[in-house]
C-alpha cells in the first residue's frame, strides 16, 4: 500500500530534520571520545585536586546538584511538562518538543557511551558509579536537554525582557551546578562535562529548529502560496 504524500513528507521531514543530525552526532561523540582513550588529557590532576579540597559541606551541595538531574528526576518532570505544556497550550508541539530534546540526548548517550568504554577518574566516588562510560556525562546532558528546553518554550511566550533574563538564568546555570557536581565527587572528567553540555546544546537545538520553530520558518513561503495558489511551496 502506498504511503499518502502527506505522510511521506512528514516522515522525510523529521528524518532529515532530527534522525540524521542526531545520527551525525552520535558519530562525533564516538569519534571524540575514542581520541580521548587515545590521547593522555592529564585531566585527573583537576579531579584530584577537587578531591583534595573536599568538605562536608561541598559534599552536601554537590549530592543535592547532582540529584537535579538524575535520571528518575529528569523522567519524571519531563511527563509533567509534557502534560502541562499540552494543557496550557491546546496543541502538541511544546511537548514534542520537549520530549525530543530530553530522549533526543539520551539515546545519543545510551548509543556512544557503551562503545567508548572510559573509566571513571582515579579518586574516591562520592556516588554509585553507573555501569556506562565516564563519555559523556549523561547528568550534564539530559540537564541541558530538559533545562534550557523548558527555558526555550517558556521564554517564547513571556515577553517581559526581566522575566527571560531570569528563566535563561536558571535554565543555564542548573547544567553548570550539575557539570561541578559530578566533577567535584569524582564521577566524571572535566571532558566528559564539556562535551555533554555541548551534547544537551546540539539535542536541544536541533529539535528546536525541527518542531518548536517550524512555523517560524515556513511562514514566508506560506504567505507566498496564499497570495498564490497555483505555486508550489518549495
Amino acid at each position: 500500500m502506498k504511503m499518502p504524500t502527506a505522510m511521506t513528507g512528514h516522515v522525510r521531514y523529521y528524518a532529515l530534520s532530527i534522525v540524521v543530525p542526531l545520527l551525525l552526532l552520535a558519530a562525533a561523540t564516538y569519534g571524540v571520545g575514542e581520541l580521548i582513550l587515545r590521547w593522555p588529557t592529564g585531566e585527573a590532576a583537576v579531579n584530584r585536586g577537587l578531591a583534595a579540597d573536599r568538605t562536608s559541606l561541598l559534599n552536601t551541595l554537590t549530592d543535592y546538584g547532582t540529584s537535579l538531574s538524575d535520571m528518575p528526576y529528569i523522567v519524571a518532570l519531563t511527563v509533567v511538562g509534557v502534560i502541562v505544556f499540552r494543557l496550557v497550550h491546546k496543541r502538541w508541539r511544546e511537548s514534542v518538543f520537549l520530549m525530543a530534546s530530553v530522549w533526543g540526548q539520551s539515546l545519543v548517550f545510551l548509543a556512544t557511551t557503551e562503545l567508548v568504554g572510559r573509566h571513571r577518574p582515579p579518586v574516591r566516588h562520592l556516588d554509585p558509579a553507573p555501569p556506562t562510560s565516564s563519555f559523556p556525562s549523561g547528568h550534564v546532558s539530559a540537564a541541558v536537554g530538559f533545562y534550557c528546553a523548558i527555558a526555550l518554550i517558556l521564554t517564547s511566550h513571556i515577553r517581559d525582557r526581566a522575566s527571560r533574563v531570569a528563566i535563561w538564568a536558571v535554565a543555564v546555570a542548573v547544567p553548570l551546578i550539575v557539570g561541578f557536581s559530578r566533577l567535584y565527587r569524582g564521577m566524571h572528567f572535566p571532558t566528559d562535562v564539556i562535551w555533554g553540555l555541548l551534547l544537551g546544546v546540539c539535542c536541544v537545538t536541533v529539535a528546536a529548529r525541527a518542531i518548536l520553530y517550524r512555523r517560524e520558518e515556513r511562514r514566508p513561503q506560506l504567505q507566498e502560496a496564499e497570495r498564490d495558489p497555483h505555486r508550489v511551496p518549495r
